[in-house]
Protein backbone atom coordinates (compact mmCIF):
# COMPACT_ATOMS: atom_id res chain seq x y z
CA UNK A 1 0.00 0.00 0.00
CA UNK A 2 1.28 2.72 -1.20
CA UNK A 3 0.69 6.63 -0.44
CA UNK A 4 -0.21 8.79 -3.29
CA UNK A 5 2.66 11.14 -3.74
CA UNK A 6 1.96 15.14 -3.76
CA UNK A 7 2.67 16.52 -7.31
CA UNK A 8 4.28 19.88 -7.28
CA UNK A 9 2.45 22.42 -8.85
CA UNK A 10 2.02 26.00 -9.97
CA UNK A 11 0.66 26.19 -6.30
CA UNK A 12 4.02 25.63 -4.62
CA UNK A 13 5.70 28.93 -6.77
CA UNK A 14 2.93 31.38 -5.80
CA UNK A 15 3.16 29.61 -2.19
CA UNK A 16 7.18 30.29 -1.87
CA UNK A 17 7.78 33.45 -4.41
CA UNK A 18 8.75 36.06 -2.88
CA UNK A 19 6.02 38.76 -3.53
CA UNK A 20 7.60 41.89 -5.28
CA UNK A 21 7.34 45.28 -5.75
CA UNK A 22 9.81 47.63 -7.10
CA UNK A 23 10.07 51.03 -6.26
CA UNK A 24 12.81 53.01 -8.34
CA UNK A 25 16.14 50.95 -7.97
CA UNK A 26 14.69 49.35 -4.94
CA UNK A 27 13.44 45.87 -5.06
CA UNK A 28 12.04 45.09 -1.65
CA UNK A 29 10.64 41.67 0.35
CA UNK A 30 7.29 41.32 2.36
CA UNK A 31 7.49 38.07 2.90
CA UNK A 32 6.28 37.17 6.66
CA UNK A 33 9.04 36.07 9.14
CA UNK A 34 8.32 32.26 10.27
CA UNK A 35 7.83 31.53 13.67
CA UNK A 36 11.65 29.92 14.73
CA UNK A 37 13.32 28.93 17.62
CA UNK A 38 13.52 29.68 20.93
CA UNK A 39 16.29 31.87 21.49
CA UNK A 40 16.69 32.02 17.27
CA UNK A 41 18.20 35.96 16.56
CA UNK A 42 16.05 37.02 13.10
CA UNK A 43 18.56 37.03 10.57
CA UNK A 44 18.96 40.62 8.14
CA UNK A 45 16.60 41.57 5.54
CA UNK A 46 18.85 41.93 2.33
CA UNK A 47 17.45 43.05 -1.04
CA UNK A 48 18.94 42.46 -4.16
CA UNK A 49 21.43 45.04 -5.70
CA UNK A 50 20.38 47.63 -7.86
CA UNK A 51 21.70 46.02 -11.32
CA UNK A 52 19.97 42.41 -10.09
CA UNK A 53 17.03 43.67 -8.64
CA UNK A 54 16.16 45.35 -12.32
CA UNK A 55 16.79 42.04 -13.75
CA UNK A 56 14.23 39.95 -11.41
CA UNK A 57 11.72 42.73 -11.60
CA UNK A 58 11.41 42.22 -15.10
CA UNK A 59 11.66 38.13 -14.71
CA UNK A 60 8.81 38.88 -12.34
CA UNK A 61 6.61 40.33 -14.52
CA UNK A 62 7.36 38.15 -17.40
CA UNK A 63 6.22 35.47 -14.51
CA UNK A 64 3.03 37.34 -14.15
CA UNK A 65 2.05 37.14 -17.67
CA UNK A 66 3.12 33.56 -17.78
CA UNK A 67 5.78 33.91 -20.18
CA UNK A 68 7.74 31.31 -17.81
CA UNK A 69 10.66 30.69 -20.92
CA UNK A 70 11.11 34.24 -20.95
CA UNK A 71 11.23 34.73 -17.36
CA UNK A 72 13.94 32.12 -16.65
CA UNK A 73 15.94 32.95 -20.04
CA UNK A 74 16.18 36.76 -17.93
CA UNK A 75 17.08 34.49 -14.78
CA UNK A 76 20.13 32.85 -16.42
CA UNK A 77 21.40 36.35 -17.92
CA UNK A 78 22.57 37.70 -14.24
CA UNK A 79 26.31 37.01 -13.29
CA UNK A 80 27.27 38.22 -9.72
CA UNK A 81 29.55 37.00 -7.74
CA UNK A 82 27.54 38.68 -4.22
CA UNK A 83 25.77 36.13 -2.24
CA UNK A 84 22.52 37.22 -1.33
CA UNK A 85 21.91 38.29 -5.31
CA UNK A 86 23.14 34.73 -6.39
CA UNK A 87 21.18 33.35 -3.69
CA UNK A 88 18.26 35.10 -4.24
CA UNK A 89 18.45 34.70 -7.98
CA UNK A 90 18.78 30.82 -8.20
CA UNK A 91 15.84 30.39 -5.48
CA UNK A 92 13.84 32.40 -8.31
CA UNK A 93 15.02 30.11 -10.83
CA UNK A 94 14.30 26.94 -8.97
CA UNK A 95 10.99 28.00 -8.41
CA UNK A 96 10.13 28.04 -11.43
CA UNK A 97 11.75 25.20 -12.90
CA UNK A 98 9.78 23.08 -10.24
CA UNK A 99 6.43 23.66 -12.44
CA UNK A 100 8.16 22.83 -15.53
CA UNK A 101 7.49 19.22 -16.49
CA UNK A 102 10.96 17.13 -15.96
CA UNK A 103 12.76 19.89 -14.87
CA UNK A 104 12.78 18.60 -11.00
CA UNK A 105 16.66 17.51 -10.70
CA UNK A 106 18.09 20.92 -12.17
CA UNK A 107 15.11 22.98 -10.33
CA UNK A 108 16.96 21.20 -7.20
CA UNK A 109 20.29 21.91 -7.85
CA UNK A 110 19.03 26.06 -7.68
CA UNK A 111 17.37 25.46 -4.83
CA UNK A 112 19.64 23.59 -2.41
CA UNK A 113 22.43 26.11 -4.07
CA UNK A 114 20.15 29.32 -3.13
CA UNK A 115 20.11 27.81 0.81
CA UNK A 116 23.27 26.45 1.13
CA UNK A 117 24.68 29.58 2.86
CA UNK A 118 22.26 31.22 4.57
CA UNK A 119 21.99 34.22 2.23
CA UNK A 120 18.21 34.66 1.96
CA UNK A 121 15.72 35.97 5.04
CA UNK A 122 14.41 33.44 7.59
CA UNK A 123 10.93 33.45 5.84
CA UNK A 124 12.67 32.41 2.43
CA UNK A 125 14.95 29.86 3.85
CA UNK A 126 12.35 28.16 5.58
CA UNK A 127 9.70 28.18 2.76
CA UNK A 128 12.57 26.99 0.39
CA UNK A 129 13.95 24.09 3.07
CA UNK A 130 10.59 23.01 2.24
CA UNK A 131 10.22 23.17 -1.36
CA UNK A 132 13.37 21.42 -1.85
CA UNK A 133 12.03 18.56 0.13
CA UNK A 134 8.82 18.65 -1.59
CA UNK A 135 10.26 18.67 -4.83
CA UNK A 136 12.56 16.02 -3.79
CA UNK A 137 10.10 13.72 -2.87
CA UNK A 138 8.03 14.32 -6.24
CA UNK A 139 11.15 13.77 -8.04
CA UNK A 140 11.66 9.95 -6.04
CA UNK A 141 15.10 11.26 -4.49
CA UNK A 142 13.56 10.06 -1.00
CA UNK A 143 16.85 10.42 1.10
CA UNK A 144 17.06 14.05 -0.20
CA UNK A 145 13.19 14.80 0.74
CA UNK A 146 14.25 13.08 4.29
CA UNK A 147 17.12 15.43 4.82
CA UNK A 148 15.52 18.61 3.95
CA UNK A 149 12.10 18.11 5.36
CA UNK A 150 14.36 17.87 8.80
CA UNK A 151 16.28 20.94 7.94
CA UNK A 152 13.03 22.68 7.83
CA UNK A 153 11.77 21.17 11.07
CA UNK A 154 15.52 22.32 12.32
CA UNK A 155 15.54 25.50 11.43
CA UNK A 156 11.88 26.37 12.49
CA UNK A 157 10.90 23.95 15.00
CA UNK A 158 7.42 23.60 13.62
CA UNK A 159 5.56 19.83 13.38
CA UNK A 160 3.71 19.75 10.27
CA UNK A 161 1.80 16.36 10.17
CA UNK A 162 2.06 17.04 6.66
CA UNK A 163 5.97 16.81 6.96
CA UNK A 164 6.27 14.14 9.39
CA UNK A 165 3.38 11.90 6.26
CA UNK A 166 5.71 13.01 3.71
CA UNK A 167 8.49 11.46 5.57
CA UNK A 168 7.00 8.80 6.16
CA UNK A 169 5.92 8.14 2.81
CA UNK A 170 9.79 8.88 1.86
CA UNK A 171 10.88 6.40 4.17
CA UNK A 172 8.26 3.57 2.75
CA UNK A 173 9.25 4.11 -0.44
CA UNK A 174 13.18 3.43 0.58
CA UNK A 175 12.13 0.10 2.49
CA UNK A 176 13.11 1.10 5.50
CA UNK A 177 9.96 0.35 7.37
CA UNK A 178 10.96 0.88 10.96
CA UNK A 179 11.68 4.48 10.42
CA UNK A 180 8.26 4.57 8.68
CA UNK A 181 6.67 4.25 12.13
CA UNK A 182 7.82 7.31 14.37
CA UNK A 183 6.47 10.29 11.64
CA UNK A 184 3.55 8.52 11.01
CA UNK A 185 3.07 8.24 14.77
CA UNK A 186 4.30 12.38 15.24
CA UNK A 187 0.85 12.71 11.76
CA UNK A 188 -1.55 11.12 13.87
CA UNK A 189 -1.17 12.86 16.67
CA UNK A 190 -0.85 16.57 14.95
CA UNK A 191 -3.59 16.33 12.88
CA UNK A 192 -6.83 18.08 13.82
CA UNK A 193 -8.77 16.03 11.93
CA UNK A 194 -8.20 12.05 11.55
CA UNK A 195 -6.52 11.11 8.10
CA UNK A 196 -6.39 7.69 7.29
CA UNK A 197 -2.67 8.04 5.49
CA UNK A 198 -0.93 8.01 8.03
CA UNK A 199 -2.30 5.07 9.77
CA UNK A 200 -2.10 3.23 5.80
CA UNK A 201 1.61 4.07 6.07
CA UNK A 202 1.77 2.16 9.75
CA UNK A 203 -0.11 -0.53 8.78
CA UNK A 204 1.70 -1.32 5.51
CA UNK A 205 5.38 -0.92 7.35
CA UNK A 206 3.83 -3.27 10.02
CA UNK A 207 2.60 -5.73 7.24
CA UNK A 208 5.91 -5.87 4.35
CA UNK A 209 7.48 -7.25 7.88
CA UNK A 210 4.35 -9.52 8.57
CA UNK A 211 4.68 -8.47 11.47
CA UNK A 212 0.95 -9.36 12.50
CA UNK A 213 -0.11 -8.21 15.99
CA UNK A 214 1.33 -4.88 15.23
CA UNK A 215 -0.54 -4.66 11.58
CA UNK A 216 -3.96 -5.77 13.41
CA UNK A 217 -3.38 -3.25 16.45
CA UNK A 218 -3.42 -0.76 13.51
CA UNK A 219 -6.22 -2.15 11.37
CA UNK A 220 -8.02 -2.04 14.39
CA UNK A 221 -7.45 1.60 14.90
CA UNK A 222 -8.83 2.21 11.27
CA UNK A 223 -12.34 0.39 12.24
CA UNK A 224 -12.13 2.18 14.99
CA UNK A 225 -11.34 6.09 13.50
CA UNK A 226 -12.72 5.41 10.27
CA UNK A 227 -15.51 3.49 10.89
CA UNK A 228 -17.90 3.85 7.45
CA UNK A 229 -14.88 3.05 5.34
CA UNK A 230 -15.13 -0.52 3.90
CA UNK A 231 -12.19 -1.34 3.46
CA UNK A 232 -10.73 -1.68 7.00
CA UNK A 233 -13.25 -4.05 8.18
CA UNK A 234 -12.36 -6.04 5.58
CA UNK A 235 -9.24 -6.22 5.66
CA UNK A 236 -9.01 -6.27 9.69
CA UNK A 237 -10.91 -9.93 9.09
CA UNK A 238 -8.43 -10.77 6.43
CA UNK A 239 -5.50 -10.21 9.05
CA UNK A 240 -7.37 -12.47 11.88
CA UNK A 241 -7.31 -15.24 9.47
CA UNK A 242 -4.06 -14.98 9.11
CA UNK A 243 -3.52 -15.55 12.51
CA UNK A 244 -5.76 -17.74 12.34
CA UNK A 245 -8.20 -16.49 14.93
CA UNK A 246 -10.78 -17.88 12.79
CA UNK A 247 -13.92 -16.71 15.41
CA UNK A 248 -12.52 -12.90 15.61
CA UNK A 249 -11.46 -12.97 11.38
CA UNK A 250 -15.80 -14.16 11.28
CA UNK A 251 -17.17 -12.15 13.53
CA UNK A 252 -15.17 -8.91 11.84
CA UNK A 253 -16.55 -10.48 8.53
CA UNK A 254 -19.81 -10.93 9.33
CA UNK A 255 -20.28 -6.96 10.28
CA UNK A 256 -18.76 -5.95 7.07
CA UNK A 257 -21.08 -8.42 5.16
CA UNK A 258 -24.29 -7.61 7.09
CA UNK A 259 -23.20 -3.83 6.40
CA UNK A 260 -22.88 -4.55 2.68
CA UNK A 261 -19.40 -4.01 2.93
CA UNK A 262 -17.98 -7.03 1.00
CA UNK A 263 -18.06 -6.53 -2.98
CA UNK A 264 -15.57 -8.93 -4.18
CA UNK A 265 -15.62 -12.07 -4.66
CA UNK A 266 -12.61 -13.12 -2.82
CA UNK A 267 -14.27 -11.78 -0.05
CA UNK A 268 -17.34 -13.52 0.06
CA UNK A 269 -14.94 -16.76 -0.46
CA UNK A 270 -13.29 -16.64 2.87
CA UNK A 271 -16.67 -15.31 4.71
CA UNK A 272 -17.98 -18.65 3.34
CA UNK A 273 -14.71 -20.52 4.24
CA UNK A 274 -14.77 -18.77 7.31
CA UNK A 275 -18.07 -19.94 8.34
CA UNK A 276 -16.85 -23.67 7.00
CA UNK A 277 -14.34 -23.08 9.96
CA UNK A 278 -16.31 -22.40 12.23
CA UNK A 279 -18.58 -25.16 11.74
CA UNK A 280 -21.38 -23.09 10.57
CA UNK A 281 -21.72 -25.56 6.72
CA UNK A 282 -25.08 -24.17 6.04
CA UNK A 283 -24.45 -20.20 5.98
CA UNK A 284 -21.00 -21.40 4.55
CA UNK A 285 -23.07 -22.84 1.42
CA UNK A 286 -25.92 -20.16 1.59
CA UNK A 287 -23.68 -17.32 1.04
CA UNK A 288 -22.11 -18.99 -2.00
CA UNK A 289 -25.29 -20.07 -3.75
CA UNK A 290 -26.69 -16.57 -3.31
CA UNK A 291 -23.87 -14.68 -4.70
CA UNK A 292 -23.42 -17.57 -7.50
CA UNK A 293 -26.64 -16.79 -8.84
CA UNK A 294 -26.25 -12.92 -8.61
CA UNK A 295 -23.63 -12.75 -10.42
CA UNK A 296 -20.61 -12.05 -8.09
CA UNK A 297 -19.16 -15.23 -7.73
CA UNK A 298 -18.06 -17.26 -10.91
CA UNK A 299 -20.12 -20.16 -11.79
CA UNK A 300 -16.64 -22.04 -12.45
CA UNK A 301 -15.32 -25.52 -11.06
CA UNK A 302 -13.46 -24.50 -8.50
CA UNK A 303 -16.60 -22.38 -7.03
CA UNK A 304 -19.28 -24.98 -8.02
CA UNK A 305 -17.00 -27.79 -6.05
CA UNK A 306 -16.85 -25.66 -2.98
CA UNK A 307 -20.30 -24.74 -3.07
CA UNK A 308 -21.11 -28.86 -3.00
CA UNK A 309 -18.48 -29.32 -0.64
CA UNK A 310 -20.29 -26.79 1.73
CA UNK A 311 -23.79 -28.23 1.02
CA UNK A 312 -22.44 -32.01 1.31
CA UNK A 313 -21.15 -30.54 5.17
CA UNK A 314 -24.59 -29.05 5.64
CA UNK A 315 -25.83 -32.66 4.94
CA UNK A 316 -27.83 -31.34 1.96
CA UNK A 317 -26.85 -34.52 -0.23
CA UNK A 318 -29.15 -33.58 -3.29
CA UNK A 319 -28.05 -30.07 -3.68
CA UNK A 320 -24.47 -31.24 -2.89
CA UNK A 321 -24.83 -34.16 -5.47
CA UNK A 322 -26.33 -31.49 -8.16
CA UNK A 323 -23.55 -28.98 -7.57
CA UNK A 324 -20.53 -31.88 -7.86
CA UNK A 325 -22.90 -32.32 -11.06
CA UNK A 326 -22.36 -29.14 -12.36
CA UNK A 327 -18.58 -29.41 -11.63
CA UNK A 328 -17.93 -32.12 -13.63
CA UNK A 329 -20.02 -31.00 -16.59
CA UNK A 330 -17.55 -28.01 -16.78
CA UNK A 331 -14.05 -29.86 -16.41
CA UNK A 332 -14.86 -33.63 -16.83
CA UNK A 333 -13.01 -34.66 -13.84
CA UNK A 334 -14.02 -38.16 -13.08
CA UNK A 335 -13.61 -37.32 -9.26
CA UNK A 336 -16.70 -35.18 -9.12
CA UNK A 337 -18.84 -37.54 -11.09
CA UNK A 338 -17.82 -39.91 -8.40
CA UNK A 339 -18.83 -38.00 -6.04
CA UNK A 340 -22.30 -37.13 -7.21
CA UNK A 341 -22.63 -40.93 -7.66
CA UNK A 342 -22.18 -41.74 -4.30
CA UNK A 343 -24.45 -38.65 -2.91
CA UNK A 344 -26.76 -39.84 -5.24
CA UNK A 345 -26.76 -43.31 -3.87
CA UNK A 346 -26.98 -41.65 -0.26
CA UNK A 347 -30.12 -39.87 -1.25
CA UNK A 348 -31.45 -43.43 -3.05
CA UNK A 349 -32.13 -42.01 -6.58
CA UNK A 350 -30.41 -45.03 -7.55
CA UNK A 351 -30.95 -45.31 -11.46
CA UNK A 352 -29.14 -41.89 -11.45
CA UNK A 353 -26.46 -42.83 -9.12
CA UNK A 354 -25.74 -45.50 -11.37
CA UNK A 355 -25.84 -43.50 -14.65
CA UNK A 356 -23.33 -41.41 -12.91
CA UNK A 357 -20.76 -43.76 -11.73
CA UNK A 358 -20.71 -45.39 -14.43
CA UNK A 359 -19.67 -42.00 -16.39
CA UNK A 360 -17.41 -42.08 -13.91
CA UNK A 361 -16.07 -45.32 -14.20
CA UNK A 362 -15.58 -44.90 -17.88
CA UNK A 363 -13.35 -41.55 -17.55
CA UNK A 364 -11.42 -42.64 -14.56
CA UNK A 365 -8.00 -43.57 -15.07
CA UNK A 366 -6.67 -44.24 -12.33
CA UNK A 367 -6.76 -48.17 -11.25
CA UNK A 368 -7.36 -47.18 -7.94
CA UNK A 369 -10.65 -45.85 -8.22
CA UNK A 370 -11.86 -48.70 -9.90
CA UNK A 371 -12.90 -51.28 -6.81
CA UNK A 372 -14.80 -48.20 -5.23
CA UNK A 373 -16.75 -47.05 -8.06
CA UNK A 374 -17.85 -50.77 -9.08
CA UNK A 375 -18.88 -51.39 -5.21
CA UNK A 376 -21.08 -48.04 -5.50
CA UNK A 377 -23.00 -49.29 -8.21
CA UNK A 378 -23.12 -52.75 -7.22
CA UNK A 379 -25.20 -50.97 -4.47
CA UNK A 380 -27.46 -48.66 -6.50
CA UNK A 381 -27.88 -51.75 -8.50
CA UNK A 382 -28.96 -54.12 -5.93
CA UNK A 383 -31.22 -51.72 -3.97
CA UNK A 384 -33.07 -51.61 -7.35
CA UNK A 385 -33.77 -54.96 -7.58
CA UNK A 386 -30.59 -55.44 -10.32
CA UNK A 387 -28.87 -58.64 -8.82
CA UNK A 388 -27.48 -59.65 -12.27
CA UNK A 389 -25.81 -56.07 -12.57
CA UNK A 390 -24.75 -55.76 -8.76
CA UNK A 391 -23.21 -59.67 -8.36
CA UNK A 392 -21.69 -58.61 -12.22
CA UNK A 393 -20.12 -55.54 -10.20
CA UNK A 394 -19.32 -57.33 -6.88
CA UNK A 395 -17.34 -59.39 -8.76
CA UNK A 396 -15.32 -56.83 -10.46
CA UNK A 397 -14.82 -55.11 -6.96
CA UNK A 398 -13.04 -58.43 -5.82
CA UNK A 399 -10.54 -57.94 -8.24
CA UNK A 400 -9.15 -54.62 -6.80
CA UNK A 401 -7.08 -55.07 -3.20
CA UNK A 402 -9.21 -52.28 -1.88
CA UNK A 403 -12.18 -53.53 -1.65
CA UNK A 404 -12.20 -57.40 -2.24
CA UNK A 405 -12.90 -58.04 1.73
CA UNK A 406 -15.87 -55.70 1.55
CA UNK A 407 -16.56 -57.12 -1.68
CA UNK A 408 -16.51 -60.60 -1.12
CA UNK A 409 -18.96 -60.40 2.07
CA UNK A 410 -21.65 -58.79 -0.25
CA UNK A 411 -21.38 -61.43 -2.80
CA UNK A 412 -22.94 -64.33 -0.71
CA UNK A 413 -25.63 -61.92 0.28
CA UNK A 414 -26.48 -60.69 -3.68
CA UNK A 415 -26.45 -64.60 -4.51
CA UNK A 416 -29.05 -65.02 -1.58
CA UNK A 417 -31.32 -61.92 -2.22
CA UNK A 418 -31.37 -63.34 -6.57
CA UNK A 419 -32.70 -66.59 -5.07
CA UNK A 420 -35.30 -66.14 -2.90
CA UNK A 421 -36.51 -63.73 -5.95
CA UNK A 422 -36.05 -66.84 -8.14
CA UNK A 423 -33.42 -64.71 -10.04
CA UNK A 424 -30.47 -66.91 -11.72
CA UNK A 425 -26.74 -64.99 -11.70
Amino acid sequence: MKMTKNPISKLIVLSSLVLCSYSGTVLAQQSTPPVMCPGYKQGPSNIPSERVGKKIQKAFEAYNNDQIKEALDILYEIDTSDAFDRAFTDKFIGQLLAVQEGQAKKSLQYLRNSVKDKQLTDADHASILRVVADVSLQDQQFQNAIDYYKKWMEFTCKEDPEVYLRMANAYYELKQWDNVIGPADKAIALYDKPNKNPYVMKLSAYFERKMWPQTIAVAEDLVRVFPDDPQWWSQLGMFYAQVEDYKKALAMLEVAYNNGFLKKESEIRVLSQLYASNDIPYKAASIMEKHMKEGLLKRDEKNLASLANAWHSAKEIKKAANYYGQAAALSNDPDYLRRQGTLLLSAEQYKDAVATLEKALEANKDAKEAGRLHMAIMEANFYQGNFKEAYKHVKLAMNDSATARSAKSWEPYIKEKARNRGIKI
